[in-house]
């Protein structure tokens, strides 16, 4: 079993992926050049531990081993020097992954697994500058945010790693308690950013309509289609209901459902704007600034009692 991990980017995803592998006890590098950056995740690490202690997910002594078991780093040289798995969660950018793919080739020891966690990017272009024998050890493992919470990990089998790596990859994954999906296709977005899309879609299209408020709009997906999703998936839900039914609604009401194949144009007039949600202290609801640490933490909150409900439901998923 894969023991020694580095993660490549201290920043929202890559703090919070290297917490996870580091609550199970194993043993974690980080690397960022930014000493800030780094500053950061550490505080952001002690306020995640913080919030499962106190939801009783950890304890005190969970917390000081998660903290001795997470290295930080600003030589990337020395980060992965001895890893056997490297995972990078750097910023959404081809050129910056294909270079940074390119010194994890010459930096890493020949067996090490590398891993992206891309969910818009394309893994050949990606791997593009790294050697033949490399490329047979590259995979996708996508996280979803805030990624030490939500149990989904997507991990791609496209067919240019040996069937042993994704095995491998996905049972190190299965130990820190992830569920895991193998994308066995090669497609933008894979399989979660795609259903989340087409969910997302149809909420703007409603807003743009105003065919109820933000807060109706929110209260319907929340305790309708949402409200069974987080203990079972659509095909089980139309087995249940009858495919003749959801066969004559889907003729009935996808006709005149937004298809749009571009962003919502009411994104596009609040990111020109600068209302960008949280971080800008209005987007669709309004955020006070000294609030923002306290409204972070009640979303978190909310993920771990929803995480907690779940374990039963995850443990007997076939």
């Amino acid at each position: 079993m894969i023991q020694k991990i580095a993660v490549i980017g201290a920043g929202t995803m890559g703090h919070s992926i290297a917490l996870n592998f580091a609550i199970y006890g194993l043993n974690v590098n980080v690397y960022d050049p930014d000493w800030k950056s780094v500053e950061s995740a550490k505080d952001e690490i002690h306020r995640q531990l913080d919030l499962l202690q106190e939801v009783g997910n950890i304890d005190i002594q969970d917390k000081i081993n998660t903290l001795k078991s997470i290295h930080f780093y600003t030589s990337l040289k020395e980060t992965v020097a001895d890893r056997e798995f490297v995972v990078e969660a750097v910023p959404e950018n081809l050129e910056l992954k294909q270079d940074l793919f390119k010194k994890l080739d010459d930096y890493c020891p020949p067996k090490t697994i590398l891993a992206s966690n891309t969910s818009s990017l394309d893994l050949g272009s990606m791997m593009a500058k790294v050697s033949e024998m490399r490329r047979k050890r590259i995979l996708i493992t996508h996280w979803y945010n805030p990624a030490h919470i939500m149990p989904l990990v997507e991990i791609s089998n496209f067919g240019n790693n040996h069937k042993d790596v994704y095995e491998d990859v996905k049972n190190l994954h299965m130990s820190i308690g992830k569920q895991c999906i193998e994308v066995l296709k090669n497609i933008p977005g894979l399989v979660a950013n795609r259903i989340q899309q087409s969910v997302a879609r149809e909420v703007f299209s409603l807003m743009e309509q105003q065919a109820a408020s933000p807060e109706d709009i929110e209260k319907a997906l929340m305790f309708g289609p949402a409200f069974r999703y987080a203990t079972t998936g659509q095909l089980m839900i139309a087995d249940m209901g009858g495919l003749d039914i959801w066969c004559t609604v889907g003729d009935n009401l996808l006709k005149d459902m937004e298809n749009r194949q571009f962003s919502s144009p009411l994104l596009r007039e609040k990111t020109s704007e600068g209302k960008l949600g949280l971080k800008s202290g209005e987007g669709f609801f309004n955020y006070r600034k000294d609030e923002a640490e306290e409204i972070k933490k009640q979303f978190n909150r909310k993920l771990l009692h929803q995480l907690n409900a779940s374990q039963y439901y995850m443990n007997h998923i076939k």
